[in-house]
């Protein structure tokens, strides 16, 4: 990590603590509904757990935004020191293209490593690996994103977004599949499905027709990351523009971004695993708005110690986020904390076996940062 980044996070704690707040629901946060509704029967707790599992297909719902979300960030945290390379001569470039691709490929071998998860192994027959995985999709939407950054102005970074997300469009809703029709928005009949069953190597998410993190899609997700950029630009101008008015040009601009994306899903429907146009949208949407209120909170206001937790996840999101794959953080915290789950009473049980997960997990993360442990790729 330079010290320029160290810089930035140090000056941005929000968006630490928004990478944070993104990471605690795949932590366990999602399972802290259902406790709740076990413990007081309120059937509106199951109106939010309804928003912690991922839409069949079309539609959405907050949980969509997780994977969307940490791509826009990474898209922030590059616009927040902007730097163009083009000018300077091939060896001097070579250097941020080696790190770059160096990073490309260790997400995308860590990505193959998590989607098999803790206890089962990577296999090593080559048909059962499936290479598609969210990090490889996060590692592939920044490449992209710091190509253009390094090399093009925000003019040319904007039309190459508007340029997938329209030409994305027409892709799938106006090109026939080979063997089939235009416009089949289906998951054995789309454009995805085919291109991920002819060119994608490995093995399909699930042995289905298509992977939710698969070939074709990959593409609008670079949307996200240059969008991200954007807004990162924008926060770093603050001092010119002033904070506050920087945080209500990223809130209106959200707003903006989510009216846009739902009025396309009339006739491009919001889709995560499609990962639609008007999906991008949607996600751009929010992720501006939550960007807008933590950087308000956070940085503007400076309540930095009630997001102390989601900083200390935030700082270390990818050691976290392939720990709870790779480590078994039910049997450590029953292994630490069991009796005193028994010990209470049947309704409180699920709860304290929730906030107990979440209590190892910070307990660990707690002391990588006081030791400055921060684990990036």
């Amino acid at each position: 990590m330079t010290t320029a980044d160290k810089n930035n996070k140090q000056r941005l704690a929000s968006l630490d603590a928004l990478r944070g707040f993104d990471m605690f629901w795949i932590l366990g946060g999602q399972a802290l509904f259902a406790a709740l509704f076990v413990l007081t029967g309120w059937q509106g707790w199951k109106a939010f757990e309804a928003h912690t599992v991922h839409v069949p297909w079309h539609g959405f719902t907050f949980y969509d935004l997780i994977f969307p979300l940490f791509i826009f960030l990474s898209g922030v945290a590059m616009g927040l020191n902007p730097k163009r390379i083009d000018h300077l001569p091939l060896p001097e470039r070579m250097v941020f293209y080696n790190k770059a691709l160096k990073r490309v490929a260790i997400l995308i071998g860590l990505g193959v490593l998590y989607n098999h998860g803790w206890g089962k192994g990577v296999p090593m027959n080559y048909d059962e690996v499936r290479f598609a995985s969210v990090l490889g999709r996060i590692a592939l939407a920044w490449f992209v994103a710091a190509m253009l950054v390094w090399h093009t102005s925000l003019r040319t970074q904007a039309m190459v977004a508007l340029t997938i997300l329209i030409g994305y469009w027409i892709w799938l809703c106006f090109i026939p599949v080979p063997g089939g029709e235009a416009g089949q928005l289906t998951p054995e009949g789309s454009w995805n499905a085919w291109v991920d069953q002819h060119l994608l190597p490995g093995m399909i998410y699930r042995n289905g027709p298509m992977d939710p993190e698969g070939l074709l899609s990959q593409i609008p997700a670079v949307a996200n990351a240059i969008l991200g950029v954007f807004a990162g630009q924008l926060i770093a101008k603050a001092q010119h523009y002033g904070q506050w008015r920087v945080t209500a040009m990223l809130f209106i601009a959200g707003v903006i971004a989510l009216a846009l994306g739902w009025l396309w899903d009339m006739a491009f429907p919001v889709n995560k695993r499609l990962w639609s146009s008007s999906f991008v949208l949607v996600t751009v949407g929010w992720s501006a708005m939550l960007l807008a209120v933590f950087y308000a909170v956070v940085d503007v206001l400076n309540c930095k110690k009630w997001a102390y937790p989601f900083v200390v996840i935030g700082a270390n999101s990818i050691i976290i986020y392939l720990a709870s794959s790779l480590v078994s953080w039910g049997h450590i915290s029953k292994s630490v904390f069991g009796g005193v789950i028994r010990a209470v009473g049947e309704s409180w049980q699920p709860l304290v076996a929730v906030l107990a997960v979440l209590l190892v997990q910070l307990l660990v993360l707690h002391w990588m940062y006081k030791r400055k442990i921060f684990v990036s790729v």
